[in-house]
């Protein structure tokens, strides 16, 4: 069973849309019990008491353009503990990793990565909540999770 953690830093827009875009392939490919796909944020931002806010409504409006429900999920932070739980951290981009260097520590068993990073085009998904461009993350965030797929699966 591998575990993976997408994480950006509200976990409204780029990472879950990478979980539930991930969780679709897996789905596609009749392996979603091989997995435990996850997203979190690295900052409190929209997270309110034991409550986190809801998907971002244009990147929930993305996903649903693609066939894909993101329906119950809400923000959650990022633990120092979840650093056990996981073989995966998957950032959207630099800020994203070192803030999860930030809540970890360090990274001792190299799990920590962009997601970006494993495709040919290295660097980072552009952050939709400035740029208005849920279409634009959307493509960049399923362009990595085809490659993560294909280096976790072989296929």
């Amino acid at each position: 069973m591998k575990k993976i953690m997408f994480v950006c830093h509200g976990n409204i827009c780029r990472s879950p849309m990478a979980e539930f875009i991930f969780k679709k392939m897996l789905s596609e490919k009749g392996i979603s019990e091989n997995f435990v796909v996850c997203s979190s944020a690295t900052s409190t931002e929209e997270i309110w008491g034991d409550r986190g806010n809801p998907v971002y409504p244009p990147a929930k409006k993305e996903l649903l353009k693609h066939g894909i429900s993101c329906e119950g999920k809400t923000a959650v932070q990022l633990k120092k503990s979840d650093y056990d739980k996981y073989d995966y951290f998957i950032a959207m981009d630099s800020m994203n990793v070192r803030n999860i260097m930030r809540i970890f520590g360090s990274d001792k068993d190299e799990k920590v990565s962009k997601l970006l990073d494993h495709t040919d085009r290295k660097g980072d998904v552009a952050d939709p909540w400035y740029s208005d461009r849920f279409d634009v993350a959307y493509a960049d965030i399923e362009r990595g999770c085809k490659a993560l797929l294909k280096e976790l699966t072989d296929a």
